[in-house]
């Protein structure tokens, strides 16, 4: 069932109105504590400048990191000057939403106030009603824009939804649900999931999940060693998760011809002796070496599956993609994708390092999701907490 949108609010309960508005601001912050990347930030201005525009006090509500307790050096202080830059409006500062309501109503039609970060409060991630009723006292409706969180039953994401109405989906959550939503229940077909990263143990539920929806499951990344020692292949000095290999032996069975697994692999003796990296089939991995990226004839033989799909959601990359040259995979993945999605088909890129991949390139695919374990949990089929909570459109 599908939320109310913030579209779906009529302009009298919105203007002059406390918006209360979860956000996903969880930003790596910069050396000199400015913001490093705004991606995040910019995913939600549409939201916020909606609500300015409809004359709204704008109150916003974030988590960064994962602090034990209060630290300045994970305060949302530092993303204010970012935050003003982006909305070109001056943003108030809440240090504690306790003593935070006369602020919140002092603001002017349209103003924009941002409150220190959530997980400061001991009774955040423990969805303390308590605390959930701090924040509710900050607005007049509730606006879930964080789809990155939507996964956790928090104070600021799920209890304060049951209390603060009404409660819709901002236009970010809404966008999430909608594309994700379609790949998995209405996808143009044939229908290709590309799994990668460095566990098989995070997407087991996923591959599970995905197998009687999809045509085909592309495998790549570390996660793909583990399938290798399904199949009596030997893996040398690579990452794998070998209390799992009956576990991918299982999977290998049930999937058949779904499950497409690497021609070859990129290795070498250590991420730091890239320069003797060579390729092999992925039946003769040395015992010296790891593998950190598939090799050339499997970006071409996943490229021919990913431009015959009409549909393609991709979650992980397919080497250690930070370290150049292990990129080549996941680039040519991505390069796939994007050559695809100009033929027609719908590209959903997961959240996390798959989109951290795609970065500055995220216009050229259906959609990039902001949320790497609310995108898991959502493709294999869970109750995302922050969405259910929200009023039913």
């Amino acid at each position: 069932m599908s939320p109310r949108n913030l579209r779906d609010l009529p302009a009298e309960a919105l203007d002059g109105k406390r918006a209360l508005v979860r956000v996903d601001f969880n930003v790596p912050l910069a050396k000199d504590s400015g913001v490093a990347d705004d991606t995040r930030i910019r995913a939600a201005l549409p939201t916020i400048k909606y609500l300015r525009d409809k004359g709204t006090r704008v109150i916003l509500l974030s988590h960064l990191d994962r602090p034990t307790g209060p630290d300045p050096t994970l305060s949302l202080r530092h993303i204010v000057r970012t935050l003003e830059q982006l909305l070109g409006t001056p943003v108030d500062f809440i240090p504690d939403p306790a003593a935070g309501i006369a602020a919140t109503r002092r603001l002017p039609r349209g103003g924009v106030a941002l409150v220190e970060n959530v997980r400061f409060w001991p009774g955040e991630e423990q969805n303390d009603p308590e605390l959930a009723r701090t924040f509710a006292a900050l607005g007049d409706f509730y606006v879930n824009d964080a789809f990155g969180t939507a996964h956790r039953a928090h104070a600021s994401t799920e209890a304060v939804a049951h209390l603060l109405k009404p409660a819709v989906a901002g236009f970010l959550v809404e966008r999430e649900l909608r594309y994700l939503g379609d790949a998995l229940q209405h996808p143009k077909r044939p229908f290709l999931a590309v799994l990668g990263g460095a566990k098989i143990s995070g997407k087991i539920d996923v591959i599970e999940a995905l197998l009687p929806r999809v045509d085909q499951i592309l495998v790549g990344g570390a996660m793909a060693n583990t399938f290798f020692l399904a199949v009596d292949f030997t893996v040398g000095k690579s990452l794998v998760e070998r209390d799992k290999v009956d576990l991918a032996k299982a999977l290998i069975a049930k999937a058949g011809s779904k499950l497409i697994l690497p021609r070859g692999a990129v290795v070498a003796p250590s991420l730091e002796r890239r320069d003797e990296r060579r390729e092999v089939p992925c039946d003769r991995i040395p015992a010296d070496c790891a593998v950190f990226d598939i090799d050339h004839t499997t970006q071409l033989d996943f490229r021919a599956h990913i431009l015959r799909a009409k549909t393609v959601v991709w979650n992980g990359p397919m080497g250690v993609f930070e370290t150049p040259p292990f990129d080549e995979g996941t680039r040519a993945v991505a390069e796939a994708l994007i050559e695809a999605g100009k033929r027609g088909a719908i590209t959903v890129v997961g959240g996390g390092d798959s989109a951290a991949a795609v970065r500055g390139l995220e216009e050229k695919f259906t959609h990039v999701s902001t949320g790497g374990g609310a995108s898991l949990d959502f493709l294999e089929g869970k109750t995302l907490p922050g969405v259910a909570a929200l009023e039913a459109a």
